[in-house]
């Protein structure tokens, strides 16, 4: 009898596999459902979900005299960061350095992944993608550190320019200190989708210019660089929102603040306040919402 009913319910659920894989066979809509659904289900939940929450958030506002968080609807956080000049000074601020640091790293890595992708040999091409890569696989801090003891009134550059006589550079904890480090940390990440919208150009292309007549710069001007856009804005988006939220090197490299300070001392300063935090947190939300439409009718997601 148990024979019987163990060869039964082989049967049962043999039959049930057979009409599901039937079914998925018939209904392609229904696989991708069954494959789109996990992932977008996590997405959902613990990326769109965390973001309804801090913007719902934003709306509330701290008790003065208790401290305690108080679930009553109020724009005073949007109305202080628009009344408050010091708020749009921070937000001005990073927003022009992240503007900066991305033309910055797209002029930079223009020229470096054409000669990668068009003129380099295999083996220095190769040679190449490892010493682009190979200040990614160090610590983040060990390299803003190294970059605090190169731009220091007494570090290596000082040094350097004393050893041959020019004046030494008091860029030390500046503007142009974030942006020099801001630069190389991110300029991997504007070289290889570079790389990618660059080899992709057919051989034919740069054949056909030369038959019309057209001379390097002119290629360059008319072909190379509206075939590289995608790939440059492509780029941008990491470099602008990285350097967007970043607020570890303003801290150690500029000693000014940026969005992100401001965002932490409010959640995890003395401050602790939270609803300001999550209202200042939706500016480079907007600012990389508009920057996202804007990438995507320049075609930047094909090249990513």
């Amino acid at each position: 009898m148990a024979s019987q009913a163990y060869e039964a319910g082989r049967r049962t659920s043999s039959t049930a596999r057979r009409r599901l894989s039937a079914a998925l066979w018939r209904r392609p809509w229904l696989r991708a459902l069954g494959l789109l659904v996990p992932p977008l289900g996590w997405m959902v939940i613990f990326y769109l979900a965390a973001l309804a929450v801090l913007f719902v958030s934003a709306f509330w506002s701290i008790d003065s005299f208790t401290g305690k968080l108080t679930h009553a609807w109020t724009w005073a956080n949007f109305h202080t960061l628009v009344s408050d000049p010091t708020y749009r000074q921070i937000a001005f601020r990073t927003i022009w350095m992240a503007a900066a640091v991305t033309a910055t790293d797209a002029v930079i890595a223009l020229p470096f992944a054409y000669f990668m992708a068009r003129i380099a040999s295999p083996r220095l091409r190769t040679t190449l993608f490892v010493l682009v890569l190979l200040p990614l696989w160090s610590s983040y801090l060990a390299r803003i550190y190294a970059w605090r003891l190169i731009l220091n009134h007494d570090g290596a550059l000082n040094w350097s320019l004393a050893k041959i006589g020019l004046p030494q550079q008091g860029w030390a904890f500046t503007s142009v200190a974030m942006w020099i480090v801001f630069s190389y940390i991110w300029l991997p990440f504007m070289i290889l989708p570079v790389y990618a919208a660059l080899e992709r150009i057919p051989d034919s292309y740069f054949e056909a210019s030369r038959d019309l007549g057209a001379r390097g710069w002119t290629t360059f001007r008319r072909v190379v660089v509206p075939l590289a856009l995608p790939g440059i804005v492509a780029g941008s988006i990491f470099t602008f929102s990285l350097t967007l939220g970043d607020y570890i090197t303003p801290s150690l490299v500029g000693n000014v603040d940026f969005i992100g300070n401001v965002i932490y001392r409010n959640v995890l300063g003395l401050t602790n306040n939270l609803p300001f935090a999550a209202a200042y947190a939706t500016v480079p939300l907007v600012v990389m919402a508009l920057y996202l439409a804007v990438a995507k009718r320049l075609g930047a997601f094909e090249a990513l």
